[in-house]
């Protein structure tokens, strides 16, 4: 799980609670690609040091301001009921995982698409590491021998905050046809046919 960070002195706490409720406000009345380190510094009454050491970047503030429902959905796939959970065959859960990805990216698209202007250390680190490292465990499974790891990170790619945006305004998408499309790609990775879902 990711998230977990060391125990906190009382007054870092605050900060850190302060910061976040900044950010999350100066997102709510001027979007996320308003958000300024040194801004929420400013509106949080903390230097912006203070900001940068606890965050390092834009990208960490945003991780942090997802990271309650990225908990909620790791646990899911870690432990959960299957078919996203433990319990039904690898490609199956490949299949629901890649699914759940797309409604996690839209929950709150405008953050994500924020941490994909990040650093690659930042975009592929975090959520995107434990991501990877789950799906890349499942392709061993439902493909032996295959490269799981380059395999993962190419199904990752289809669900990219900017791909499924510009799929959904500039191709006329619906959240349902991408995720039926991306469905035909994991069964092609992890051998089986086609589904017959409907696309529009």
């Amino acid at each position: 799980m990711i998230g977990q960070p060391p125990p906190e002195r009382a007054d870092a706490a605050r900060n850190r609670q302060k910061i976040i409720e900044v950010a999350s406000r100066m997102i709510a009345e001027h979007g996320a690609d308003q958000l300024s380190l040194d801004e929420v510094a400013k509106e949080a009454g903390v230097g912006v040091g203070t900001v940068y050491r606890r965050f390092g970047d834009r990208a960490g503030l945003v991780w942090a301001l997802i990271d309650e429902r990225e908990h909620r959905f790791q646990q899911a796939f870690l432990s959960g009921p299957p078919p996203i959970g433990p319990g039904a065959p690898p490609a199956e859960r490949i299949r629901a995982f890649l699914s759940a990805v797309v409604d996690r990216v839209m929950d709150q698209e405008d953050l994500f698409l924020l941490v994909e202007l990040g650093s690659p250390k930042a975009r592929f680190g975090g959520p995107y590491k434990v991501h990877h490292t789950h799906l890349a465990g499942l392709l061993a499974q439902a493909r032996p021998g295959a490269d799981a790891r380059f395999l993962a990170d190419a199904l990752l790619a289809s669900v990219n905050a900017y791909l499924i945006r510009y799929q959904r305004d500039e191709r006329g998408m619906s959240v349902e046809a991408i995720k039926s499309a991306l469905d035909d790609l994991a069964l092609s990775v992890t051998g089986g046919p086609p589904t017959s879902r409907r696309r529009g």
